[in-house]
Formats: C-alpha cells, structure tokens, sequence
C-alpha cells in the first residue's frame, strides 16, 4: 500500500466529518442495512422482512443512517422508502473491507 504524500494532512472540519461516519458505520446492522439498500429503494416493512431485524431497531439504524446523510427518504402517499444517499459509499465500505481482512489474515499467525 502506497504511503500518502507528506502534504496530504485532511483540514480538522474533515477529519471530524470522517470522525462522526466511522461512529455512525460502526454498526454492523447498519452496514447490513447500508448492503441491504445496493439493490434499490426500500420501506422499513421491507428491510425488516430481508434482514429479520425487529422493525423499531431497523427504524432507529435508519434514523442514524438519515442524520448522518447515508440515506435519503422518499414519500409516497403513506409510505416511506429509504435509498442510498450516494452509491459510491459501497465502493469505500469494500475496500475497507478488503483493507481490513487483509490485515487481519496478516494478524492471525500472531494472535
């Protein structure tokens, strides 16, 4: 992996923004609900029946996720749907993913 440049310091402003997602991302019902939305918008009804999440913890997960401006809502009549606010947040939560299973694959001889 390539080390950043010297100059490459990230403004406070910045870093406190990457601070509150990291938190917001570090709920593994999230990302699930996060993975869940890749294929389109969907109803809270809708995420409770694929993931099998209690529809108030699915709401709450999604509430966050809202705040933190990962997912958009849109209504229709009576219902709610929630999509990705950016699909590029897929390709970032892979390769963290791919990131970390390589560190610790390289970890586990030593543990």
């Amino acid at each position: 992996m390539e080390a950043a440049p010297a100059d490459a310091t990230l403004p406070a402003a910045e870093l406190e923004t990457i601070a509150l997602l990291a938190r917001c991302l570090g709920d593994v019902n999230r990302l699930r609900i996060l993975h869940c939305l890749t294929s389109g918008k969907k109803s809270v009804t809708a995420v409770v029946d694929e993931l099998g999440l209690s529809q108030p913890l699915v709401s709450h997960h999604l509430k966050e996720l809202r705040r933190a401006l990962l997912v958009e809502v849109e209504r229709s009549g009576p219902f709610v749907y929630y999509e990705l606010a950016d699909p590029g947040l897929l390709d970032i939560l892979a390769r963290l993913g791919r990131l970390g299973g390589e560190r610790f694959a390289a970890r586990k001889g030593l543990l």
